[in-house]
């Protein structure tokens, strides 16, 4: 039996530092550990502050995700303060949740994991007369003919592997590549006419959000969103579907842990329903969720808190020499069970569902298309594909919100913080499902605890040992070369990691 032990620190393309260990034997995985490597101790600093600081501080938490972390404070404390959005302000959220949403997938697909199946050197070899792919090739050149001390980033050093074979492909996602920049700027300022700016939004607070809904905005914003949906449906939406065809494998490899939570998202007072419905799928069988079996575990964890807390009382208590730690990630478990969160887990509950669904029909027309079951979507690049399906959906979904947004009409519930109070504010991420958890105390907050996307699937063992969704999704993935675990690093992009998050 030929063993050998792969550390892969840092986990590049990813937000925040990851190290991940693994053990390989008979050229698959045996054993993998996810470790998130620093402490941020933002739910430390919380405490004493006013609740309404809350949900600008949350949003520091990181740079790619601060409209997730603040919606879901505005939501908490929507429910500590007993108050509701007004229409237009639900629709504002929306949209500047939505235009998150889709910046963040995009980004995802092009910047963060497409380098790992592109043959960029078949794209600088290609002799061809195509304006675009002049100018491609000559933004790439300029890339590694810079005096930059990473002067081939972002496109060496990387593992070396199998990629496209097609340069017709190769050619137009790396050009769609450059087209993504574009995208992600014109989904922050569609974000920004609601929220005022991003990253950061100041925008969102309790009981709506600040900006006046005008007439100018909304044609802006109608503006935004088209260029948006053309590039989703012409160029990402393809480019996922292409490369999953030249890489059949990969619905195969990276399955996890079967396990699903979603929390829902998206509350549409028109419809009465979400885009993204709440639910738990264990075993493949659909369930209600029930926040109340929602606990966090740290033996594992560089935290000397107590162990299976729930998160209304959580802890977080820093120990770096905590025995058997190896992470600064807890392990959030629901019901004692290892739960994947985030596109797949939004696939899989709208699918078991029994409710027709933009997201239900979509899947199952793309399920078709590849002659596949549900079950090969719990993958690799399943997961990109739930990515790109959703991005889709969203985007259809804000055209329809837009059009709902009345000029003039307030976007702002008024309200008054209580003494005491407890709110809990869930709502989905592009990464997954996110929780935060207020008290408040003689008007200022006593306990804040998050609970974040890359909590639930970067989590190391619990307190029975059992791995968490990165780490069981590892296991039995072939690794040809300890010096080039290109296979492995495949996997955990497709979670979309964001240890800024994570280690909160």
């Amino acid at each position: 039996m030929i063993k050998f032990t792969v550390n892969i620190d840092p986990i590049t393309r990813i937000e925040g530092h990851l190290a991940v260990r693994i053990e390989v034997e008979d050229g698959r995985v045996a054993k993998a550990f996810s470790s998130g490597e620093m402490f941020r101790g933002f739910e430390v600093l919380l405490k004493g502050r006013d609740p309404l600081d809350a949900q600008q501080i949350t949003q520091r938490i990181c740079g790619v995700c601060p409209i997730s972390h603040g919606m879901a404070s505005v939501l908490a404390q929507d429910r500590a303060y007993g108050i509701a959005p007004t229409e237009n302000g639900q629709l504002g959220r929306n949209l500047i949740q939505a235009a998150n949403f889709l910046q963040s997938h995009i980004i995802h697909f092009y910047q963060l994991s497409a380098l790992d199946f592109i043959d960029v050197a078949a794209v600088l070899a290609y002799e061809g007369s195509d304006p675009g792919l002049r100018e491609l090739k000559s933004w790439v050149n300029a890339q590694l003919a810079s005096d930059a001390i990473y002067p081939a980033a972002p496109f060496l050093p990387r593992y070396e592997g199998d990629y496209l074979r097609e340069t017709d492909t190769n050619i137009t996602i790396l050009k769609h590549y450059l087209d993504a920049l574009n995208m992600r700027a014109i989904a922050h300022r569609m974000a920004a006419v609601l929220a005022g700016k991003l990253p950061h939004a100041p925008g969102l607070v309790p009981g709506g959000i600040t900006e006046t809904i005008t007439a100018e905005k909304i044609a802006s914003l109608e503006a935004m969103l088209s260029k948006l949906r053309t590039f989703i449906d012409h160029c990402y939406l393809p480019d996922v579907l292409e490369t999953t065809a030249a890489f059949p494998q990969y619905l195969r490899e990276g399955r996890g842990c079967s396990n699903f939570l979603v929390y829902g998202a998206y509350p549409d007072s028109n419809e009465n329903t979400d885009i993204f419905p709440p639910g738990v799928v264990i075993g493949g069988e659909l369930s209600p969720l029930n926040m109340k079996l929602i606990t966090e575990d740290t033996s594992h964890s560089f935290y000397s808190s107590q162990s299976g807390l729930p998160p209304g009382s959580g802890q977080t208590v820093p120990d770096h020499t905590h025995k058997d730690a190896y992470s600064w990630v807890k392990a959030p478990r629901y019901g004692g069970n290892v739960m994947e969160v985030g596109p797949l887990a939004r696939i899989m509950v709208a699918a078991l569902r029994k409710e027709d669904s933009a997201l239900k029909n979509l899947t199952r027309q793309t399920l078709a298309r590849f002659n596949m079951g549900l079950e090969n979507l719990e993958s690799v690049m399943g997961r990109h594909i739930a990515r790109a399906l959703e991005c889709k959906v969203v985007a259809d979904r804000s055209a329809a919100w837009i059009e709902r947004l009345i000029p003039g009409e307030t976007a702002f519930q008024d309200f008054e913080i209580p003494e005491n109070g407890m709110g809990i504010g869930l709502t989905e991420a592009p990464r997954g499902a996110l929780g935060h958890w207020i008290s408040i105390r003689k008007g200022k907050i006593e306990n804040y605890q998050c609970v974040v996307p890359t909590t639930w699937n970067c989590s190391p063992r619990d307190d029975r040992g059992v791995p968490g969704p990165v780490e069981q999704a590892l296991v039995g993935t072939p690794v040809a070369d300890d010096h080039n675990p290109i296979e492995a690093v495949r996997v955990v992009r497709s979670f979309d990691p964001c240890l800024a998050c994570a280690v909160h």
